[in-house]
């Protein structure tokens, strides 16, 4: 079964890729094993000399929840299953790994989220997943 990667960031064009991509699903000759990800953002500087790691890691897992929220409630409303993955890290080297690791077969994402700064036609880390990755990488408007 073709395994497929989304990463999903929780911005407006991140849950039109996700929708935009079910609908595709039927595409596929057999539907595609779905598994979401959200990447977030270490804390800066020194946090973690002032909070415990158990904390900071379930805010990560809070934060990274609130993101996969809208996206998960609409593939269940669409009786679509999938798994979702919580991970910390630079954004594009985190989906690039973890795709490796987990041996998925595609990445999906929209061609931009909400990262601070864009690309002229994609976003930064659209742009450097396409880059870094051996996985073929599939762009959904």
């Amino acid at each position: 079964m073709l395994k497929v990667l989304l990463p999903v960031d929780g911005s407006e064009n991140s849950k039109k890729a996700v929708a935009t991509f079910a609908a595709m699903l039927d595409w596929y000759k057999e539907k595609p094993e779905l598994h979401l990800l959200s990447v977030q953002y270490p804390l800066d500087g020194n946090v973690s000399s002032f909070i415990n790691q158990a904390d900071i890691k379930q805010y990560h897992q809070d934060e990274g929840l609130k993101c996969l929220q809208n996206t998960r409630d609409f593939l269940d409303q669409s009786g679509i299953p999938y798994q979702y993955h919580i991970t910390v890290g630079d954004p594009a080297e985190m989906i690039v790994r973890f795709a490796a690791e987990k041996h998925y077969d595609q990445i999906v994402m929209g061609p931009r989220g909400k990262g601070g700064i864009q690309g002229l036609l994609l976003g930064s880390v659209t742009n450097k997943v396409m880059q870094l990755s051996s996985i073929p990488v599939l762009l959904i408007k």
